[in-house]
């Protein structure tokens, strides 16, 4: 059933699919493997989503192939032992992964959290926020940042601008998304097309997904220019000894 408004005792586990090779970042080893401060970007994600006081279980899926591996590295860099951890295989597809991690769930996980793994340096009470959004009664729950930069709209056959969305109504939307179990199932389930996340999913089957602010360090690492901001905040939160 969907989350009920107001119900703080809701069990709530973090998705993180990392079976991805994150092409953009260039040859070598998958995005997540990529290692930001002497730490694999996978681990400074998962580190997040165990900080994080909501989550209770977070469930990593890793390639097909690179299970072992992907269990070896978390064990080796002395993640919170309080925190239950399972590693599962991913599929060939984002989508894909996420639902063989959504399959991976005990039975008492209420609230899904979905985060992206090349999303290192998210801050811990964004994680909390968007948790206690879904535990507040909304059944999906994503953070967003408003947009520094004028969007055109253009014609993908000739690259004409056809449009200028009004800039005041888009953000930049950001994980993790949070959602109700029940309706993120139902929308895996459902929705069959191709999407870029979660929360799209969901819209498809017309249900509202709220908006909760973002975070400028919640960033997702995608280009080796990523990765050069990525070492300057870790160095300045190492520095502030913050994390």
């Amino acid at each position: 059933m969907p989350t009920s408004a107001k119900d703080t005792n809701l069990s709530t586990a973090a998705v993180i699919p990392a079976a991805g090779r994150g092409v953009r970042l260039g040859p070598g080893a998958p995005k997540a493997l990529r290692t930001l401060g002497g730490i694999p970007i996978l681990v400074h994600a998962v580190r997040a989503m165990t900080h994080a006081r909501a989550v209770s279980l977070v469930v990593v899926v890793a390639p097909p192939d690179g299970v072992a591996e992907v269990s070896a590295l978390l064990d080796s860099h002395g993640l919170p032992e309080a925190k239950d951890i399972k590693i599962v295989a991913g599929g060939e597809t984002r989508q894909e992964s996420v639902r063989l991690g959504l399959a991976a769930l005990p039975d008492g996980i209420d609230v899904v959290l979905v985060h992206d793994a090349a999303r290192p340096l998210v801050p811990v009470e964004m994680v909390e926020a968007v948790a206690a959004a879904v535990r507040d009664g909304a059944p999906a729950v994503v953070p967003g940042l408003p947009l520094a930069d004028t969007v055109k709209e253009i014609d993908p056959a000739t690259d004409a601008v056809v449009g200028t969305p009004e800039r005041a109504l888009l953000r930049a939307v950001q994980t993790p998304q949070g959602f109700d179990r029940a309706t993120l199932v139902k929308a895996h389930a459902t929705i069959t097309s191709d999407v870029t996340d979660d929360a799209g999913m969901v819209e498809q089957l017309g249900i509202q997904v709220l908006v909760v602010p973002g975070h400028e360090e919640a960033f997702k690492v995608t280009r080796p220019l990523d990765l050069v901001l990525a070492e300057a905040v870790l160095a300045r939160r190492r520095a502030a000894d913050v994390f």
